[in-house]
């Protein structure tokens, strides 16, 4: 009962990539309509300032064409004094500029106010279509007195990059309540893990203490010396003596020191070869046997031991393990563990290290988690997947580090 649940909980972390996605895509449908109806307030305020204009416009064809009345002392303080937000330029048939709500400094030389206005301008003319100024007189000649150019208010400015600027802020507190959420969720496993490291080993102590014991005895009976089987017994024992110390060393930060990795990784390999199938090979390739590195010899040796138990799993009844062992460059040792087993299927590449994730009807999808927490959090290494293709095999790559 309690490994279906804490399988039900691994299948949770396994479904979170799920689960991301369908946040993503919500948070994206949001921001598609935050903009979309940002976009329809836009247009209509640009519309409403283009009427504006032209209303202007308007205006001042009438000022022109009328004579001093108090209609015109109307239209110029209620039509052009009014407008006090939309930029305009007016640019007279003579070529001369008369403008509006344009910031134009009166110290400012006449050469430095021009190139002001005409950078304005510029603008203008990318952003809108200008309004011709059309002067009729009384005896019905028509007379074109120029164009007048605008672009958009301080206002329609602010609320076209409003929704970008919202997103923006929404963003960057999204992010940092995830790095936030996704630290503590780590911190939270960490702990999980630490806890039951610690108590496995403190479990696995007291049988260890009555297996020695026993050992002692049996020693006693000559028959069984002869056949090996208390030197076997005894070698189980050194086993789990390893493991015990192993689980201990979770949690805490172990003691590095530059060791024969060579010489450790043939412990390893002698201790699984009459373990497993007489039909699987296993051989270490090295062009030297005095290949050295900064590790914790019982964590180290874990993690090889569940790379090759992993390997053997996939290659099934028959097949090989190879495992090179490389003096690199930068100070690094690189440890290549290949298998000719049934390989992990390229969708599955970036899963193999998360808890859970495992191909075996039986299994709890742990030891390459553990493997990776080891290399990298422990040995400030890398473990990653080299290679690997369907039905030829998998490559995993550790690299170390020879000098603290």
């Amino acid at each position: 009962m309690a490994k279906k649940s804490i399988r039900s909980s691994f299948d949770f972390y396994q479904n979170n990539t799920n689960i991301k996605w369908i946040v993503l895509a919500v948070s994206v449908v949001i921001s598609i309509s935050s903009i979309y109806y940002t976009n329809i307030l836009v247009n209509q305020l640009k519309v409403r300032e283009k009427q504006q204009v032209e209303l202007y416009a308007k205006a001042l064809q009438y000022i022109l064409s009328e004579t001093a009345n108090d209609n015109i002392i109307f239209v110029s303080e209620e039509i052009i004094q009014k407008n006090i937000s939309i930029p305009i330029i007016w640019v007279t048939k003579d070529g001369t500029y008369e403008y509006r709500n344009i910031k134009i400094e009166e110290s400012w030389s006449d050469r430095h106010k021009k190139e002001v206005l005409e950078k304005e301008l510029a603008e203008m003319k990318r952003l809108y279509d200008p309004i011709p100024m059309i002067y009729e007189s009384e005896d019905g000649a028509v007379e074109n007195l120029g164009n007048i150019y605008y672009k958009n208010s301080f206002l329609l400015s602010q609320l076209i990059a409003y929704p970008y600027i919202q997103l923006s802020v929404i963003a960057i507190f999204g992010f940092i309540a995830y790095l936030a959420f996704n630290y503590s969720r780590v911190a939270e496993q960490n702990r999980v893990w630490v806890g039951l490291a610690k108590e496995t080993a403190h479990q696995l102590g007291t049988p260890l203490s009555s297996l020695m014991a026993w050992i002692e005895v049996l020693r006693e009976d000559e028959t069984l010396n002869k056949k090996g089987i208390v030197e076997e017994l005894e070698k189980d024992i050194r086993k789990l003596t390893v493991v015990t110390e192993r689980f201990s060393s979770i949690g805490s930060a172990p003691a590095l020191k530059k060791e024969n990795v060579v010489a450790l990784i043939h412990n390893v390999i002698n201790y699984l070869r009459p373990r497993v199938s007489s039909k699987i090979k296993i051989e270490v390739f090295t062009l030297s046997e005095n290949i050295t590195a900064e590790v914790h010899a019982p964590l180290f040796e874990w993690v090889i031991e569940n790379v090759c138990k992993n390997a053997v799993d996939a290659i099934g009844t028959s097949g090989s393990i190879a495992i090179k062992i490389l003096r690199g460059s930068d100070s690094k040792v690189f440890i290549d563990i290949s298998d000719t087993g049934k390989g992990i299927p390229r969708s599955k590449l970036t899963q193999v290290f998360r808890p859970g994730f495992t191909t075996k009807k039986r299994g709890w999808g742990l030891g390459l988690t553990l493997a990776k927490r080891i290399i990298e959090t422990y040995h400030d290494g890398r473990i990653f997947v080299k290679s690997s293709e369907e039905n030829q095999g998998t490559t995993f790559r550790i690299a170390l580090n020879t000098s603290p």
